[in-house]
């Protein structure tokens, strides 16, 4: 029975575990977090791996489970994440495909960044209270910011990490919101209208990460959408996997 190893944690990932299910083939679901284990599509030929893997330990994973085709379907601004994933693929002569995540045309009301010391570059340059919605990961980045105690407002995922962190840089009370999306329009105008936001920021994660949600939100609230785009890849959207499964497989 041919081994597959999809790497998830996302809207796209568990969408080809559950394609998988038609299949003879045994799936490794591999998340990163309590929580990717917790939203992981769990078929009958499906087995989920918790824990980060560096290069070396993704290697040995692939040798282990005899592993021939890997599905990278992390996230889109897990850049050294994806980057190990295919090293580790190309040492190993096991066969790599990238998942892709849609992107969407620019649209009135959004200004379009390349990283998110640009988007601090930017709104050093404004006034008013902003919203952060990129997570805590890179939160430093924002305390560049003159005034950042008092404009700026972290939502972060509600995970203890997250909350430490986002405490430690100096985000806390009613500054810091730590919510578990996905969030709906009607949520994120809700946000945006109680701490009087005249900007959000985000990232370009499509579709699936309520990208149309929080610009929607955005708009009928007069705030603008500050959106860091996501990297150029090569690989196949979701759609174009499930249709080379029912040819390879």
């Amino acid at each position: 029975m041919e081994q597959i190893l999809v790497f998830s944690g996302t809207t796209e990932g568990n969408a080809l575990v559950r394609a998988l299910r038609a299949y003879p083939v045994h799936v490794y679901v591999s998340v990163a977090t309590e929580y990717g284990e917790a939203s992981a599509a769990v078929c009958e030929n499906t087995e989920v791996v918790r824990g980060r893997m560096d290069q070396e330990q993704m290697q040995s994973f692939l040798r282990e489970k005899q592993i021939t085709l890997v599905i990278d379907a992390t996230h889109p601004f897990a850049r050294i994440v994806t980057e190990n994933i295919r090293e580790a693929c190309r040492a190993e002569a096991v066969a790599y495909i990238r998942c892709l995540r849609e992107s969407r045309e620019p649209a009135e009301g959004c200004v379009f960044v390349e990283s998110i010391a640009e988007a601090v570059t930017y709104l050093e340059e404004t006034t008013g209270n902003i919203l952060l919605t990129t997570g805590s990961k890179e939160l430093q980045e924002y305390t560049r910011l003159k005034e950042f105690r008092s404009r700026c407002y972290a939502r972060v995922l509600s995970t203890k990490e997250a909350v430490e962190k986002s405490i430690g840089l100096g985000f806390e009370g009613k500054h810091l919101l730590a919510m578990q999306g996905p969030f709906s329009k009607e949520m994120n105008k809700a946000m945006i209208a109680h701490v009087d936001a005249k900007y959000v920021v985000t990232k370009e994660t499509g579709k699936a990460g309520g990208f149309p949600e929080k610009l929607e939100a955005a708009k009928e609230n007069g705030a603008s959408l500050v959106v860091i785009r996501k990297p150029e890849e090569d690989g196949k959207k979701a759609e174009e996997i499930i249709a080379w499964f029912r040819e390879h497989l």
